[in-house]
């Protein structure tokens, strides 16, 4: 076989590597206006910036309860109980001398903005926290939402500081818009845009670190064919820092050995909405407690909304409101057990799976200690907090659990509907075999087949974990549909012992043979479907590690390389950055704080 590593070059420090993955970067020259071209410079602001607020609207504040306690200028920034009430209004605090760091194209162009919105300076200071002065038809004021906790079907208060789940929610999370294109709604999101009433006494800040991986991860999940939130832009301050834990360089440390100063930042999320299952939590723990007089209603409110906003093409609100709730349930049970399935194809795992960092649209919510597997482990868990109950393929499980959470707080708005009551425990009942059936048919196409036995995927396992076997790499080099087991080198970091070698070049002569069974000899087709199941490139957090490190100095060169190679993961890029993203972790940095394992400080 031929080991991909056998050649690649020792790398002592980070920063070897670097050089490796990234030539110098150097900007276009900024090409410096006419004063006699000004007044029409100032007319194409505004026309571009009318891109932006021609669609501008307020779905979620019109139709849902503000808080009664709330103040209406939204300079509610200490950690309070709010009782009742679906949003509070909330000022963003704006970052102290904020630079530009990129925006999203793929998504400009899906939300019907033109590329020279990114450099508008009314787009900078919205979308970097000002709202003190915001053009029509925004508001000096965006929403935060609170919403409940629970892990594993288990509701926890302790991380309320109230300890009455009053005190949970977004809390430094600030929805500034909505924005409809093409009759699609989309929610825009300040994420670190200060504190709020949910802030729990925290800073309310993201650090540039966490929210350069959250920008990246956002749209490469996009690209891979991952439902999930989006980004829209990033700004970080070239003056403000607040410290967080991480580790020192080149710690092995398992847990962050320093306090490091950390420039913030605030990354643009954008999202059909933010509802999650922690939201319809909170208001069903109300309603059945008869918290205050309106407890049900809003949790019926919430409802109806939650299904206008995310599944409007799926449910006919003319049905009995009964009935909607039933189609609801099936609807999200069906997106969610496509969602973990995909995490699954692409190797990601969320880390911290809980019922907040659910969204009742389907889709992948909250990058905070989220990692893809390199080498296969199936209890792959970067997080240091998370623990092997949301580790890589025990969330299907972990979905499982919130989907119960789902559907119990569905329960209070069938208080005397008996049939509908039986439906929404059928539906429970029936997730875990249903998701079971949609992995199975993954791994299939993974492998190119038409259907796999659990023995057989047993034995796979078994064999990739039996040395270090690169995820990715494994699945792609099978994409190929060679006809020798030497085409699978590239994937080990190890030679195999003889003995494993055998089990390999036994597994891929069974594998080889059906391919053949149910393909024929020609598989050009075949490895074409392969080719857009298995993707070329995934996420190595090595590579990421020095796209924020540089970011930090203001050179924001590979941070933009990296946007180019995930926005096409799936096909060959002929780069240096995409050459190394094709190869293990170096030696050295494993087991590296940071890199291999981290904590969610953010």
């Amino acid at each position: 076989m031929v080991f991909l590593n056998d050649k690649a070059p020792v790398f002592k420090h980070t920063s070897d590597l670097i050089v490796l993955i990234l030539q110098p970067t150097h900007s276009a020259p900024k090409i410096t206006t006419p004063k006699e071209d000004q007044a029409s410079n100032t007319m194409n602001d505004h026309s571009i910036l009318h891109s932006l607020t021609d669609k501008v609207e307020f779905s979620l504040t019109q139709s849902l309860n503000i808080d009664p306690m709330a103040r209406q200028d939204g300079q509610d920034h200490h950690p309070r109980e709010v009782h009742s009430g679906h949003y509070v209004p909330v000022a963003p605090t704006p970052l102290a001398d904020p630079a530009y760091v990129s925006h999203s194209s793929i998504l400009f162009q899906e939300l019907g903005f033109p590329e020279e919105l990114s450099q508008n300076d009314d787009f900078h200071r919205i979308f970097s926290g000002d709202l003190s002065s915001p053009p029509a038809p925004f508001k000096p004021v965006g929403w935060a939402t609170g919403y409940a906790l629970s892990i594993y079907g288990t509701e926890y208060t302790q991380q309320c500081p109230f300890q009455t789940g009053n005190g949970y929610g977004d809390g430094r999370a600030i929805s500034v818009c909505e924005v409809v294109n093409n009759d699609k709604r989309w929610e825009l999101q300040l994420k670190g845009g200060g504190p709020t009433p949910y802030c729990r006494g925290g800073d309310g800040r993201a650090v540039l670190r966490s929210s350069v991986r959250e920008f990246l991860a956002q749209e490469f999940m996009h690209a891979l064919g991952v439902p999930s939130s989006r980004s829209l832009s990033l700004f970080v301050s070239q003056t403000e820092t607040v410290q967080r834990p991480w580790y020192a360089n080149g710690s092995s440390s398992f847990n962050p050995d320093i306090m490091v100063d950390n420039p913030v930042a605030i990354s643009t999320r954008v999202a059909p909405s933010f509802i999650r299952v922690g939201q319809l939590e909170l208001f069903a723990r109300r309603a059945r407690v008869n918290a205050h007089p309106t407890a049900l209603d809003e949790l019926r409110s919430l409802v109806e909304h939650a299904i206008e906003r995310e599944y409007a093409g799926d449910i006919d609100r003319n049905l009995p409101f009964s009935e909607q709730i039933i189609d609801f349930a099936i609807s999200f049970r069906q997106r969610l057990m496509n969602l973990v399935t995909q995490w699954l194809r692409v190797g990601y795992c969320q880390g911290n799976f809980n019922s907040d960092n659910c969204a009742v649209g389907g889709f992948t919510l909250d990058y905070g200690p989220f990692g893809f597997c390199e080498f296969f482990d199936p209890y792959f868990q970067p997080w240091t907090g998370g623990g092997q109950h949301f580790s890589l393929f025990n969330q299907p499980l972990a979905a499982e659990a919130n989907y119960q959470m789902f559907c119990q707080s569905l329960m209070p708005l069938l208080p005397e509907d008996s049939s509908a009551e039986h439906q929404l425990n059928l539906l429970q009942e029936e997730f875990s075999s249903l998701v079971q059936e949609h992995i199975n048919t993954m791994w299939a196409q993974k492998l190119g087949l038409s259907a796999v036995s659990p023995p057989e995927m047993l034995e796979f396992w078994q064999l990739m974990s039996a040395a270090p076997t690169d995820f990715t790499i494994l699945f792609r080099q099978l994409s190929e549909v060679p006809d020798d087991s030497d085409a699978l080198g590239p994937a080990f970091l190890h030679k195999p012992t003889p003995d494993l070698n055998r089990r390999w070049h036994q597994w891929f002569t069974n594998w080889r043979m059906k391919v053949k069974q149910q393909h024929g000899s020609d598989v050009t087709a075949l490895s074409q479907y392969m080719q857009q199941t298995n993707p070329r490139y995934t996420w190595r957090e090595w590579q990421v590690a020095p796209a924020y490190q540089q970011a930090a100095d203001g050179d924001y060169g590979l941070l933009r390389q990296l946007q180019e190679l995930y926005a096409n993961p799936y096909h060959f890029q002929n780069s240096v950055l995409a050459q190394a993203a094709y190869r293990h972790k170096p030696a050295e940095l494993a087991n590296r704080g940071g890199i291999s394992h981290y904590s969610c400080s953010s």
